[in-house]
């Protein structure tokens, strides 16, 4: 059974976007600000109930389902890792203006911090270029860095990190704690950890009161404690910031202990590899399991069901959860 998912907007998002999902989709015009598509999605809103989360078409809720039978979803070795924990969240993201400067905690600090089960990395596979930012250039001491955001200094806090230029195919890898930011006009295929936790250092021309959100309700002082304050040097940047290979795995492998993402190219019959996945079309005409399916959209597909048939002409993204299991607090900050 492979389920087609139709688009999971949230409403009302802090920042503008949302037409390059709709045209990816074929679907008709987006509100201005529906930034985000949450596919598949077993995690909700910071501080919501339920928004956020998928819906089976016609039935329950993505997170329910695999809740109630997690070995025909997830796989039997899933399972004993991880239980019913599906470890992965996939999003469209559109950005029609640039995001603040932002980061996310790692495991430790989560855990410790927010009793969350999860910090959040993440990793993004580029559809539509631009410019993104990612990394500091220099060493920041705590002090420093907590007066540009006191002040919100924007120019100065922007001009702390790379800026670098990303075309479609490129892939960015952000681990925990790292700060970053993605520019106007990019949209992407962004897989990460299932929470939705983000420190935001800036929040001037952004509809949200970041002196009271933008910390995680634990203050900046305890908040800043998870970002990396360390430089990234070029050759360092170079290993965040790569032209992904044409077939197969295509992040960093420092990415793989949180989340995979596989390139299918189709050109003609091929097997995508059994597994609990999410899948993007992200081009061309092509079948799966011998149904026609189109360019933009997204479908979920259980272990259980086993390997995929695929045919046609163009491209499919496959997102899985990681393969290994990893130490708590790996991906930690300075």
């Amino acid at each position: 059974m492979i389920v087609e998912l139709p688009s999971n907007r949230p409403p009302e998002r802090f920042y503008r976007g949302g037409e390059r999902i709709a045209a990816f989709r074929g679907e008709d015009a987006a509100p201005e600000r529906e930034p985000e598509d949450w596919v598949g999605s077993v995690t909700t809103i910071f501080g919501e109930s339920e928004l956020g989360l998928s819906r089976l078409p016609h039935g329950p809720l993505v997170r329910d389902a695999i809740a109630a039978d997690p070995e025909f979803w997830l796989g039997a070795e899933h399972v004993r890792r991880w239980g019913d924990d599906a470890r992965l969240l996939v999003k469209l993201l559109d950005a029609g203006q640039r995001l603040p400067v932002h980061a996310h905690p790692h495991d430790s600090f989560a855990a410790q911090h927010l009793g969350h089960a999860h910090g959040k990395a993440e990793a993004w596979y580029i559809l539509q270029g631009g410019s993104v930012h990612v990394g500091l250039r220099r060493d920041v001491s705590a002090s420093e860095l907590a007066a540009l955001v006191e002040t919100q200094d924007v120019d100065a806090l922007l001009g702390l990190l790379h800026e670098v230029q990303v075309e479609p195919g490129d892939v960015v890898w952000v681990p925990p704690g790292e700060l970053h930011a993605i520019g106007a006009g990019v949209f992407l295929l962004e897989l990460q950890q299932p929470e939705d936790l983000s420190i935001l250092l800036e929040w001037q021309g952004f509809q949200l009161d970041g002196a009271k959100d933008g910390h995680l309700g634990l203050g900046f002082d305890v908040a800043l404690e998870a970002v990396n304050r360390r430089a990234r040097s070029q050759e360092e940047l170079a290993s965040l910031v790569q032209t992904a290979p044409e077939r197969g795995s295509v992040f960093p492998a420092a990415a793989d202990e949180y989340f995979r993402l596989e390139r299918v190219p189709v050109a003609g019959p091929s097997v995508v590899d059994a597994g609990y996945a999410i899948l993007v079309v992200a081009r061309g005409s092509v079948t799966l399991d011998g149904d026609a399916v189109a360019a933009g959209s997204t479908h979920l597909v259980p272990a259980n069901h086993g390997p995929i048939a695929v045919d046609g002409k163009g491209e499919v993204l496959v997102a899985r959860p990681p393969a290994e299991v990893r130490a708590i607090g790996s991906g930690g900050c300075e």
